[in-house]
């Protein structure tokens, strides 16, 4: 079974959401169209840096808890976390704006979004020499840039996010080392700030918003352009 571990995390982040999907008020799965177009859109460039970042030695993973099966030089696994993650995530988003008709974080999402420029620029400037910290911060700071010009209302979205993060601890926790023997994902610390969350680098934290957030953006776009 350890072989299935990481195909585990990902199926088991994903079960829920997609049975819940079918909650006939407010029927997800109608809405798979418009999460396939935003979730390929997200998943192509984070593979492509994902697979260059694993080629470099910044990370790696563990082939005690992988099935063998590879795409270009990542494990399956991998790719599907692209997908499971995103779809838990989209799906949470999908039915706060039904559970919640206001918008929670509405009025304070500017302030929330400076706090996170202000951390990716320190990570831009105090891990200038370090790959995984540099990169995670330049893209973040440019979307959240992106977001100010556009005027996008982020407050589901950060709501959506800091509800999610015990759920994030729980399953990056499991990857990075977690109550397992050794790590799934490893990650070599002189590419990053060597701080981390119980066994987790700090750096996933803000990972996670941009890849959040790039879902969530698309998938509002496409639900109002896709017919269902």
């Amino acid at each position: 079974m350890r072989q299935f571990g990481y195909l585990i995390i990902d199926l088991g982040c994903l079960i829920i959401p997609f049975i819940a999907s079918f909650y006939s008020p407010r029927p997800f799965y109608k809405y798979w169209k418009a999460f396939f177009f935003s979730c390929s859109a997200v998943l192509i460039p984070f593979v492509i840096w994902d697979s260059i970042f694993t080629a470099q030695g910044i990370w790696g993973f563990n082939s005690d808890y992988l099935t063998g099966v590879h795409f270009l030089n990542l494990p399956i696994e991998e790719v599907l976390f692209f997908i499971c993650i995103p779809y838990a995530c989209v799906f949470t988003y999908f039915a706060f704006k039904y559970l919640f008709p206001n918008n929670p974080l509405g009025k304070a999402h500017k302030s929330i979004t400076f706090i996170f420029l202000l951390i990716s620029l320190l990570f831009i400037i105090i891990g200038w020499n370090k790959l995984y910290t540099f990169y995670t911060g330049l893209f973040t700071f440019s979307m959240l840039i992106f977001c100010l010009w556009k005027k996008v209302n982020m407050g589901f979205l950060y709501f959506t996010y800091f509800s999610i993060i015990p759920f994030f601890i729980l399953s990056n926790g499991l990857l990075t080392g977690s109550l397992l023997e050794n790590p799934i994902v490893w990650y070599n610390d002189f590419e990053n700030l060597d701080i981390r969350i119980i066994t987790i680098p700090i750096e996933d934290f803000i990972y996670a918003l941009l890849l959040i957030a790039l879902n969530i953006m698309l998938f509002d776009k496409y639900s109002k352009s896709t017919p269902k």
